[in-house]
Order: C-alpha cells, then structure tokens, then sequence
C-alpha cells in the first residue's frame, strides 16, 4: 500500500462497513423475494463462492451494471491471446450476469461482487486469490481498494467514465477517492472531460484509451431460431427500437405508421428496456413472450436478453435511451452486427461514441419525418461506415489488453 496516510473519510468509511453484516442477509433476502436478486447465487454477496477457483493466474474484471458487464467481453477476449489466465468476472445486477452468461469468453467464470465489507471481503479475497483487479469505467468499492493494496495485488481502473454529475459526487469524498486512485497501477479514461475529473480528484498519469464497448463480440443468439426468422420474414423491411423506453416507443410507432404508407409490409421490432412494462400499442401486434411469432405490423420482444437476435434481423435501429433522460444505451451492439444506427439527442452516456458514430454512418434523428428518412436511406452503406469506425477503435482495446497483461503474464 501507499505510504500516503489514509484520510479520515476512507476510515470512517471502513468503520461503517463493520455493521453491514448485521442487516445484509435480511436485506438480500427480501430483494430475492422480489426478484431483485439471483434465487440460489444471492449469498456470493456475502462473499460465499459458488465455484471453485481455477489452478494458475485469475485475473478479476469488475463492472457495476448490464452494459459495462458486456463490454468487458473484447478486452478479456483480448487478454486471453496475450496470456494463459483464467478470468473472473464480478457485478451487482442480476440482469448483468444472465446477460454474461449468455454471452462469456472462454476460461472466464462469473460471481456476484460482495458487499462491501470486512468479513465479506476477506472471505471473497481468501477464496479467489485475484493476481491482478480491474475495475471498469466508474464504480470501485473503497474497501476492496484498500484491502487489495495491504495484500500487494495490484489494480487497475480503466474506461473510466465521469460526467459533470458523477464529478460533482465524487468530489465530496475527494480525499478518499485521491487515496484509492493513488493505490492504482494504471488509470485510463473514455473521454478526455473524464480525465480531467479524475485528475482533480487526485489521479496520476491518466491515460485516454476510449470505450471498452466499441471493441465487445457481438452478441450471441441462437442461430437456428434466427435462420427460422429470417426465413419466414423473408422480404420484409424490417427495422428495431432497442432496448426502447416510452418515448422511444412512440417515435417509433408514429414513424412506423408512416413508413407503412410505401411500406406495408415493415415490420418494427420493439425490444423494451424493461419487459415487464406495458406497452401502448395501436398498431396490430404480437409478443414473443406469448409465443407469438412477427406476424403483424410490429414485434415486441418482450423477453430478456434477446438483442443479439434483434439486431441480426433488424437493417436499422434507433438506439433505446436516446429521446428522454436515460441518455442512451451503448449502441456499438447494433454496429457489431452490421445495423444502421439512428438515435435521438439524449445521449449524454455514451457522447464520445455517438459523436464518433455520427460522423460514421449513425444518423441523429429529431423526428418522425426524419426517422422516416432515415430509414429510406442507404442503410447497408451507413452501417458498413461504422463497422469500419469499430475496427480502427478495436485497436485501443488491443494496446490497453497488452499493458494490462504485462502486470501479470510472462509470455505477452
């Protein structure tokens, strides 16, 4: 560890985190009995393993939620050509993990991230022995920072990404965080604004390495159900809205009503951020979660997932999040798998991507008409110019695997 002394924040912090024990399991407890948390896995945030280590390095990626999980699939992809590891893979959100799931890299394991204290830690630590600890785009839990530096396991946080909002936060604990990030081997950013942050916060030598999400595989999807689809949808223009909320919804819906004038054979496919939801829909229309197939004029893919098959069908998509305060999703997804990107304005969480997309085939779109428009354009060429952005971004992903591997490997 650092032999800067450790602020009286950080250890008033650690003091506090004694005490979570005492509620954490009636708490887990009542987040499983509403479906917030795994039914069987819950008691990894107890820092309870459910699987054994694997013998030889073990390198331990942390992300906090379902996109950051996704995007560490390129890097550990990446890694695992540079070195003979196995990879541990820890986030909070029980969606993140089916999505990871569905979706792993070979030799790589995923669990829970504990609660952030000392009886929790130690368990989890004792157990999986981590060579190296990497922490992904924003969210580092104190004490493990702590506890990883007085075991000498080296750390890293990268793609880290802090907005005006999250900088703000962040710097009512400066001296805390300038602690945690001094403990740190290399700190690299998404964007040159999150640099800035984290310097002020007290980080040294941060480095600009871009978005994990460009450089992810794509998507996984079961191939014969797709080639059952595109089978039976054969001749269809066919276009998406993903992973939608209300206000996506609508523009969609009005576009594709639009669209049917000269179209009337489109089908749209809706994929909901949060299936469970209700959906408005006048136009006729079937859910695949009542096993309903795209019969009529729209699709909702109501089930969890399933954007891996969405955007396999789809020519085009006008990315979720992008026309209310969600400010986006990450919408390299779609490029991976050759669709045309369309979005609104709101795209505060992924800026740098979608101000590198526009200039690379994604169209901004702030209305019906243009969404129409945009979906009369040449949609193959527009997602073949982003396809070639994602390619020459990739190459950061690659410099950024090779450093990381280095800490740890011998044979990069």
């Amino acid at each position: 560890m650092t032999a800067t002394k450790m602020p009286l924040s950080l250890r008033a912090y650690l003091g506090a985190t004694r005490v979570v024990p005492l509620i954490a399991t009636r708490h887990l407890k009542r987040r499983v009995a509403r479906g917030k948390e795994h039914p069987t896995r819950w008691t990894e945030k107890r820092g309870e393993p459910s699987i054994a280590r694997p013998r030889g390095t073990l390198i331990w990626l942390h992300a906090v939620g379902l996109g950051e999980v996704l995007s560490l699939r390129g890097l550990i992809t990446e890694m695992a050509q540079n070195c003979d590891a196995h990879f541990l893979v820890t986030s909070s959100t029980r969606a993140g993990a089916q999505a990871f799931a569905d979706n792993a890299p070979p030799r790589t394991i995923h669990q829970f991230l504990p609660l952030d204290a000392p009886t929790y830690r130690r368990r989890f630590l004792d157990h999986w022995q981590p060579d190296l600890c990497i922490w992904a785009e924003q969210d580092i839990w104190p004490g493990f920072g702590v506890n990883l530096a007085e075991r000498g396991i080296p750390q890293c946080l990268i793609a880290a990404r802090m907005d005006a909002k999250s900088y703000a936060k962040h710097a009512q604990s400066q001296t805390t965080f300038a602690f945690i990030y001094e403990q740190m081997r290399m700190i690299s950013a998404q964007d040159a604004q999150t640099a800035d942050h984290l310097a002020k916060l007290g980080a040294k030598a941060v480095t600009i390495t871009g978005s994990l999400k460009s450089s992810a595989p794509p998507l996984q999807c079961d191939a014969a159900e797709f080639e059952h689809l595109r089978e039976i949808t054969a001749g269809r223009f066919i276009w998406a809205t993903a992973p939608a909320h209300p206000a996506d919804v609508v523009l969609a819906l009005a576009a594709h009503a639009d669209l049917m004038q000269t179209r009337p054979d489109a089908l749209l496919i809706i994929a909901p951020r949060f299936p469970n939801e209700p959906i408005d829909i006048a136009l006729p229309h079937t859910n695949r979660a009542a096993g309903k197939g795209p019969t009529a004029a729209v699709w909702v893919m109501d089930t969890f997932g399933e954007l891996g098959l969405v955007y396999r069908l789809a020519q085009a998509a006008l990315i979720g999040g992008t026309n209310d305060d969600t400010e986006g999703h990450n919408p390299w997804e779609a490029v991976a798998l050759d669709t045309a990107v369309l979005h609104g304005p709101r795209t505060a969480n992924f800026a740098s991507d979608f101000n590198a997309l526009d200039d690379n085939g994604a169209i901004n779109v702030m209305s019906v008409g243009e969404i129409v428009d945009a979906l009369n354009s040449d949609l193959p060429a527009l997602a073949a110019a982003s396809n070639d952005l994602r390619q020459t971004l990739a190459d950061q992903t690659k410099t950024l695997s090779h450093a990381l591997s280095e800490m740890v490997c011998n044979h990069v």
